[in-house]
């Protein structure tokens, strides 16, 4: 199998990018679009060329860092799964496959196909966390949690921050990331005594990491490597007005 790519190359941020075409041969349907890239490296590192830059790590669809978009779709052509989970066979032999780093404003190119996304630590650490007495663990069930509202918040909760909803958004939104960070924390008991302050911060942490507005084009929803649903956005919205509410 055979496939024709034109990859981002850019050295640094304040390097200017360009596209630069590759060819990889010798490829099987079942490898994995990363272990594709590795094939490549490896013959660019035996020429002496630089090798394509790209982040990754579990290489499980778990962690997301294997932020890319094939053919203008974050993640690539596939469903609910990430960059690391989509397979060859998914592209036909001799197809030509453009390669590119996320394009938001929040996400500066740091080299080739990686981008810093630390914008999104920057909203985790403004209001991402319950505030707890550290001590013994209390008993597993301590704390009644209904069936109903301990499955929302694992519904929630299954955000891994790839940016993906940043990517495919037209403005660079990140609301799809903040309201499930918010609201996972929200759903549960522990999360109820700073939910009103938590939406506030994070949300100001977000408009201050220049991030766009939400404009309801549902994109980030489709994209999404793990199906979290826009109607947190709408239960984040709720919450931030009740907040600001209270708090004149």
């Amino acid at each position: 199998m055979k496939l024709n790519l034109r990859i981002w190359r850019q050295a640094s941020k304040e390097s200017e990018g360009r596209f630069e075409t590759y060819e990889a041969d010798g490829l099987t349907p079942n490898m994995s679009f990363l272990e594709m890239l590795d094939v490549v490296n490896d013959r660019l590192t035996k020429e002496g060329q630089e090798p394509i830059a790209f982040e990754h790590d579990c290489r499980e669809g778990i962690c997301g860092s294997c932020a890319m978009a094939i053919n203008g779709e974050p993640h690539g052509p596939n469903q609910g799964a990430t960059t690391c989970q989509v397979y060859l066979r998914s592209f036909q032999d001799g197809e030509t496959l453009t390669v590119e780093p996320w394009r938001a404003r929040a996400f500066p190119v740091i080299k080739d196909l990686v981008t810093d996304r630390s914008a999104f630590d920057s909203i985790i650490q403004a209001g991402g966390f319950v505030t707890v007495n550290t001590g013994q663990a209390p008993d597993a069930n301590a704390i009644p949690i209904g069936k109903e509202v301990a499955e929302q918040a694992f519904d929630a909760a299954h955000c891994i921050g790839c940016g993906a909803c940043v990517a495919a958004c037209r403005n660079g939104s990140a609301m799809l990331f903040v309201a499930a960070k918010v609201s996972h924390l929200g759903l549960l008991p522990q999360g109820q005594p700073e939910r009103a302050e938590r939406v506030r911060k994070m949300v100001a942490a977000m408009d201050a990491a220049g991030f766009g507005n939400c404009s309801n084009q549902y994109a980030c929803e489709a994209v999404c490597p793990k199906e979290i649903s826009a109607d947190w956005i709408g239960r984040m919205n709720r919450d931030y007005a009740a907040s600001a509410a209270k708090k004149l």
